[in-house]
C-alpha cells in the first residue's frame, strides 16, 4: 500500500511539472524575436514589428496555415551561413496604409552581437517567410540558377512573387522562382 502512495505522488509531481514546463517549450507568441535579438531589431529599426497571421489577407492566411500550421508568417529560424550559429530570417512591417512596406532581414549571431542585413523590400503587400533545404533553385525565367549547400530563404508575396536567397561562396544570391 505505501509503495501505491508513493507512486502516486511520484506520478502527481511529474504531472504537476510537466504542465507548468509545458508554457515554456512552446511559446504562446510563434512571432516572439529572440531575446537580445528583439533589443538590436528595436534599435535598428525602430517602429518595426514582424509580420503575423492577422495581418495577412483570409485566403492568404488560410494558404499559409496549409503549408506551414502553426508557424508565425514572419520570422524563421534557419541554418543559412550553415555554421550552426543562431540565424534568423524576419519579415517587418513598417509604416501603415498606402505607405506601409515589409523589409527581409537576416539576422546572424555572431559572438554576443548580432549582423543584420536587409535582403529585400516590399510595397504594397504583406509578404511571408520560410526556410526551404539546400538543393538546385532555378529562376522563373530559366535564366540563373543556385546550387544552395545549405537551407535556404523564401521571401514570399502570396499571388504575385516569390524569391530564394541562398548563402553562397559570392555571398548572398537571390533567383526569383515566381513573377
Amino acid at each position: 500500500m505505501r509503495v501505491r502512495l508513493e507512486l502516486t505522488c511520484v506520478m502527481f509531481l511529474c504531472i504537476s511539472a510537466f504542465c507548468q514546463s509545458s508554457p515554456a517549450t512552446s511559446p504562446a507568441e510563434p512571432c516572439a524575436i529572440p531575446a537580445g535579438l528583439r533589443e538590436e531589431i528595436s534599435r535598428k529599426y525602430p517602429n518595426a514589428r514582424v509580420v503575423n497571421l492577422a495581418d495577412l489577407d483570409e485566403g492568404d492566411r488560410k494558404l499559409f496555415q496549409h503549408d506551414h500550421g502553426t508557424q508565425c508568417p514572419g520570422i524563421v529560424k534557419v541554418d543559412f551561413y550553415g555554421d550552426g550559429r543562431p540565424a534568423w530570417a524576419l519579415v517587418l512591417i513598417l509604416g501603415i496604409g498606402s505607405k506601409m512596406k515589409a523589409d527581409l532581414v537576416m539576422a546572424h549571431q555572431v559572438g554576443d552581437s548580432w549582423e543584420t542585413n536587409l535582403l529585400e523590400s516590399a510595397d504594397a503587400s504583406v509578404p511571408v517567410v520560410w526556410s526551404e533545404g539546400p538543393g538546385k533553385y532555378r529562376d522563373v525565367y530559366g535564366e540563373k540558377t543556385i546550387r544552395a549547400t545549405h537551407p535556404v530563404v523564401v521571401f514570399y508575396g502570396y499571388s504575385t512573387w516569390a524569391i530564394v536567397y541562398a548563402w553562397t561562396a559570392r555571398g548572398v544570391e537571390k533567383v526569383w522562382i515566381r513573377d
